[in-house]
């Protein structure tokens, strides 16, 4: 799956993709899920001029692992009648008879929704495999819907290796200089999507979906990223939702600072994880207390931001690299602790940077060859910064970083610089920053305990701001989003929700 990106790490974000192989054990007889009442205010109808869109007729087509089509949405929702944008929607049909669709998105911004629903036997439980046509939609500029592309291959490498934590004025100035380059690289682009890419956007074009996709209403497992296109989705059509997990909250009223402490200081918590966990294997090149194992990854940063290690071709294994390496690894311990450990012994005993560069390209989707297989990063940029633009001055990011740096001495200070790509973005859009209580029906939240990237305090917030959602906590879990991830608790819980409906708001439900 795709996880959130903490915004900074060498002036470009994180992209945690992942397909876990796990499946559920539950089992329930399924029913079909009811619209939920009409809610005041709400109507049916369609929004003026967008009927033809509504009403347009799809073509399936069998695409291997799923039937597949594209559709059309306004590229302005403004001016309907103006230009228009092509998406991409898979659907792998349900192995019994269907109850209705199950709309997935894994998250980012920038990560395939369409990929990722054609991977639904690792994504769901057999249940819902079994009563659920597993639906995913390419947001706009993103994967196989009409794209968006600032960066060439050359620039996103050079963007990600640069030193995202100044020590000096001439490093400061480099950094502010990058930090700017992304918004005029989108800018000169000329592409008129890259204006219209905002959650908002996106959750109008997955009513359009819905509809087309014959629903009355909205199913939805939203995982990270996922859960602003869901909560936003709740605020414009709130009589329109139907069984809608959040796993992995990321609330859509917070701002960049707020978001990147959270994540920072978290992210602090899970190398301290790491470490104490390496610690107890044979091959780990870290010694003494958890402490010392972290101060001694931080002295190597340190080292490479003086030295960076050189590897095969003549590729320099960087601070800004190296960090953004093992913090790509902290998301799903079972999978990534084995792995991030065998790179880090191969760089810090033997000076081999080899393994944790192929680390990291894995992640970023780079190929052996430089070249990068999406667009994720590009996509990442437009919707956050469209959403959650930067506004504080350079002194004041300059505080914040200085700050985090302490709080969160790993990664702070890159983190804390990073939100500055999102300063002066050339563009703005419509955005949703509240949630109305009790608005829509009854929702799922869903957290692990100790999740990075979506802390498990901002579950709790939105809960309790949704009024009527039941929240499930994964009490103890180390881990980037919670559903299909360990706990057979929290799996059983989310199933027995989209399968029977059954669901108590305003409780928490806790698992192990």
């Amino acid at each position: 799956m795709t996880g959130l990106r903490p915004i900074g790490i060498g002036n470009l974000a994180l992209g945690a993709l992942a397909v876990l192989l796990i499946a559920g054990c539950s089992s329930t007889n399924a029913t079909a899920p009811s619209p939920p009442p009409q809610q005041p205010g709400q109507s049916a109808s369609t929004q003026a001029g967008l009927e033809v869109f509504y009403g347009q007729q799809v073509d399936w087509r069998n695409c291997g692992d799923a039937d597949c089509t594209t559709f059309e949405v306004p590229l302005d929702y403004q001016d309907p009648q103006g230009d228009r944008v092509t998406l991409s929607m898979s659907k792998v049909r349900s192995r019994g008879e269907s109850i209705g669709s199950l709309f997935v998105n894994p998250g980012g911004p920038g990560g395939s929704a369409f990929e990722y629903a054609k991977a639904a036997d690792y994504i769901v439980t057999d249940q819902i495999r079994e009563s659920f046509d597993v639906v995913g939609v390419d947001p706009r500029g993103v994967g196989f819907s009409d794209t968006i592309r600032c960066l060439t291959d050359e620039q996103i490498d050079a963007l990600i290796s640069a030193d995202g934590s100044p020590d000096t004025e001439l490093e400061e100035s480099r950094l502010i200089l990058d930090a700017g380059f992304i918004g005029q690289a989108c800018e000169n682009s000329g592409n008129p999507l890259i204006a219209h890419m905002s959650t908002v956007e996106v959750a109008r074009d997955m009513d359009i979906a819905r509809a087309l996709v014959g629903d009355p209403v909205m199913n939805l497992l939203g995982k990270s990223y996922g859960t602003a296109i869901g909560t936003t989705y709740m605020e414009l059509f709130p009589g329109r939702v139907g069984r809608m997990v959040l796993d992995g909250v990321l609330p859509i009223y917070l701002n960049q600072f707020e978001v990147t402490q959270a994540q920072a200081e978290e992210f602090e918590v899970l190398l301290r994880y790491f470490v104490a966990d390496c610690l107890e294997q044979n091959d780990c090149p870290l010694t003494g207390s958890v402490d010392q194992g972290a101060q001694q990854i931080r002295e190597f940063l340190l080292k490479l931001d003086v030295n960076p290690l050189v590897g095969d071709q003549g590729r320099e294994l960087t601070e800004g690299l190296a960090t953004f390496a093992i913090l790509s690894y902290l998301y799903f311990p079972q999978y990534d602790f084995p792995n991030l450990r065998a790179a880090l012994s191969s760089a810090m005993t033997q000076g081999d940077p080899g393994e944790l560069l192929k680390l990291l390209d894995q992640r970023i989707s780079r190929e052996p060859d430089g070249r990068y297989a999406d667009n994720s990063s590009d996509a990442f940029y437009a919707v956050s910064c469209l959403d959650v633009p930067v506004t504080q001055s350079i002194d004041q990011v300059r505080e914040f970083a200085e700050q985090l740096a302490i709080s969160a001495p790993t990664f702070g200070g890159s983190l804390g610089w990073g939100v500055l790509a999102c300063k002066d973005w050339p563009y703005s859009a419509q955005k949703v920053i509240t949630i109305t209580p009790n608005a829509s029906a009854p929702v799922m939240v869903v957290t692990a305990e100790n999740d990075p990237a979506t802390p498990a305090k901002w579950a709790t917030d939105v809960a309790v701001k949704l009024g009527n959602a039941e929240l499930v906590n994964w009490e103890g879990g180390y881990n980037h989003t919670a559903y299909l991830e360990g706990s057979d608790c929290v799996t059983d819980r989310v199933d027995a929700y989209l399968l029977e409906g059954t669901i108590s708001p305003g409780t928490t439900t806790a698992c192990n």
